[in-house]
């Protein structure tokens, strides 16, 4: 029997999308939307109301369909049947920007093009006279959106809106500015378990920070710009994610498609790249740095520092340097000791060796009005000059007073400044440096022939030639930042069991946008709060011990409270259990070197969340106080005044280092005992790493 005649049914199909498109959806659209592709290109297909961009399952990649709405322009990301990232709805845009002080969004959908892989539409907007050009070019595993205003408008801001929830929950951003506090005291993991609203989230930004987030649905999002971003996530509870740029240059952002939130992460570290060393020696893993800092803050001087040296030896309070932080020089800039606090800097620094310590020396490159360095480096033309006015140098105010930044663009102000740093080494016998404050400002404008981003690559190359002791360099967004393999320390934390709380999520986020080598804060906290309680230094000791490495400056001995100037001594208990969390870390080191050892293979964080190793335990997405240390340790300490703690412990099975038993996991443990002296840590079996970490723990 003859199959009756499918031709007009299929006239009518192509009648009906005719009539339900937009008029400037030709039939040269049509044609081009039917253009037969490859069988693993992407392709498209038309409705009346969308367009859907289809890229097919691969070896490597999941596949996934954007969909595009053309009535009022939105995109929506699916994978396997289920939406993992959409666009905010209505009003707010998914493709909005600002002009005249108001916020303005693309419309509908007036024209487009599929030519060459590329999906080009254009739109109307809000703003009369003004459309959104906006390409969309889809790869196996991500596709990149480029946009850009035109017409009558003149946007001073671009940006990106998505509906959070559309993805699950977010990670990312690095240090993040939240109503609560943060990153001093606050970090919410996920981002969207709390607020997030980070004006000045830029390249010359004092805080680690990267445009990039992921989230628990195997999505990404990475912008690609240099400059100011104003970023806002569940801004008052709103459920919105708004990632916008201080300009009207194109917006470019990259969206990833991924099987999980690793394989994200790893994408996003194929375009930055991954450390090419790390900037820490194996000592520097085993052993903390002791840094002056929070033990004196300003009030420091050569016999203070003498006396903290001895005791931390006298105790059994091990480490490998001992850092002088700030004010020890005459002036901001001077590069010289005030003689009235350092009467004979050379013997104190032979008294420190003699001790066992290297000796380090906290820096800045941003020297005071009232230095006698000053204005010798301004008359040389050696400071960066200011943006509104590039006849005179640029001045910024800090927490010691105002300054200008010597300008490392320029190769005589860098040989100036470095000349000077290495006669003070060598004449002090100074081993190694604590570079502080920023390579640049907004404020300023960079040397001719250099954006504002290449300070982050000038300041990482200045580092590199210095031991940085194990607290390595604030330096971020640039990929020679990423690349240098610096330690990474985070911004000054308080002194109470949020900010230890703060410490280990701060972490997780520094280490999952492609820094790896991390250690928190000053263990105790450092940002002039009261000196920390037994139970919160005992806590973040036992806690640093259980990351890549550990960065000391409360003394578990004694300390001056900042608040009041008195002293606080600390019991036989505190310094014991402070001792035990050195030696723990100390035993972990060969284990930690072998981490260190895979980063530089592959980019992969040594300090990671959970669903990094476990992506199909959906308890592990919002666990905020454990982690994985490599692939077999996992981290469970007590972060809370609490006698108890939930522990949760992903499918395998684990070995429990402080009752000494094989336990198995998929559950949580909803009590598990922490007497002051346990930091609970479990190892998992049947892992390459498994009897390494087994050595090192029991």
């Amino acid at each position: 029997m003859r199959r009756p005649s499918r031709r007009p049914r299929a006239l009518l199909a192509a009648l009906a999308l005719a009539l339900a498109l937009p008029a400037t959806l030709t039939a040269q659209h049509r044609a081009e939307a039917a253009a037969a592709p490859s069988p693993q290109a992407p392709r498209l297909t038309t409705s009346a109301d969308r367009l859907t961009l289809t890229v097919p399952r691969s070896r490597t990649a999941p596949g996934y369909q954007l969909q595009v709405t053309t009535g009022q322009l939105a995109l929506t990301t699916r994978r396997s049947g289920s939406t993992v990232l959409a666009t905010a709805p209505g009003d707010t845009g998914a493709l909005r920007f600002r002009t005249a002080g108001t916020w303005q969004h693309a419309t509908r959908v007036t024209h487009w093009t599929w030519r060459g892989g590329t999906l080009t539409l254009t739109a109307a907007t809000t703003a009369p006279g003004a459309t959104v050009e906006a390409r969309l070019t889809p790869a196996a595993d991500r596709y990149q959106l480029d946009w850009r205003v035109t017409g009558a408008a003149a946007p001073d801001r671009l940006g990106l809106a998505y509906a959070l929830n559309s993805a699950g929950h977010w990670y990312g951003h690095g240090e993040a500015e939240t109503p609560n506090g943060g990153p001093g005291t606050d970090q919410p993991w996920p981002l969207d378990s709390g607020q997030v609203v980070h004006p000045g989230f830029g390249p010359a930004s004092y805080y680690m920070v990267d445009p990039f987030w992921y989230t628990s649905a195997a999505t990404g999002l990475r912008v690609d710009t240099g400059q100011v971003m104003d970023v806002d996530l569940n801004q008052g509870g709103d459920g919105l994610g708004r990632f916008d740029i201080d300009s009207a240059a194109p917006y470019k952002a990259t969206v990833f498609v991924e099987s999980t939130p690793l394989d994200v992460y790893r994408d996003y570290i194929g375009i930055v790249g991954r450390p090419a060393k790390s900037d820490a020696t194996y000592r520097q893993y085993a052993e903390p740095v002791w840094n002056s800092w929070a033990q004196f803050y300003t009030h420091v001087d050569q016999a203070g520092l003498l006396d903290y040296a001895r005791r931390l030896h006298d105790n059994g309070v091990t480490g490998h340097t001992l850092q002088l932080d700030d004010k020890w020089e005459s002036n901001y800039g001077n590069m010289t000791f005030d003689a009235k606090a350092y009467p004979d800097p050379g013997a104190m620094s032979r008294e420190i060796h003699g001790l066992g310590f290297d000796f380090g020396l906290w820096v800045t490159l941003w020297i005071n009005l009232d230095s006698d360095q000053y204005r010798y480096a301004a008359d040389h033309g050696y400071l960066l000059k200011d943006a509104a006015d590039t006849t005179k140098p640029c001045t910024v105010t800090w927490w010691n007073g105002t300054a200008g930044i010597v300008d490392l663009g320029n190769p005589d102000a860098k040989a100036w400044y470095e000349g000077r740093l290495k006669s003070l080494m060598s004449a002090y016998g100074i081993d190694g440096l604590k570079f502080d404050t920023r390579f640049f400002d907004e404020r300023c404008a960079p040397h001719a022939g250099y954006k504002p981003t290449d300070y982050q690559r000038l300041g990482a190359q200045l580092a590199d030639g210095y031991d940085l002791q194990g607290v390595g360099i604030r330096v971020h967004w640039d990929p020679a930042a990423h690349r240098a393999g610096f330690v990474t320390r985070q911004e000054d934390k308080g002194t109470g069991w949020n900010s230890l709380r703060a410490s280990v999520t701060q972490n997780l986020a520094i280490s999952t946008i492609g820094y790896p080598f991390v250690t928190t804060d000053m263990i105790g906290g450092s940002s002039g709060e009261p000196a920390p309680t037994k139970e919160v230094l005992v806590r973040w000791a036992q806690s640093a011990s259980l990351m890549p490495l550990m960065y000391a400056s409360t003394s578990p001995v004694e300390t001056t409270d900042p608040t009041t100037g008195k002293k606080v001594v600390y019991d036989r208990q505190t310094t014991a259990l402070y001792r035990a969390a050195i030696a723990r870390h100390a035993s972990l080191a060969p284990y930690l070197w072998d981490q260190v050892q895979q980063t530089l293979k592959t980019g992969d964080p040594i300090m990671r969340p959970l669903f990094f190793d476990f992506p199909h335990d959906r308890a592990a997405y919002t666990v905020s106080d454990e982690w994985m240390l490599g692939p077999a340790v996992l981290a469970a300490p007590q972060l809370t005044a609490a006698p108890t703690r939930p522990v949760h412990l992903p499918p395998g099975t684990w070995y429990d280092v402080a009752h000494h038993k094989t336990l198995k996991g998929g559950r949580t443990l909803p009590s598990y005992a922490t007497p002051l002296g346990t930091a609970p840590v479990f190892v998992k079996l049947n892992t390459p790493q498994t009897e390494k970490a087994l050595r090192a723990l029991r």
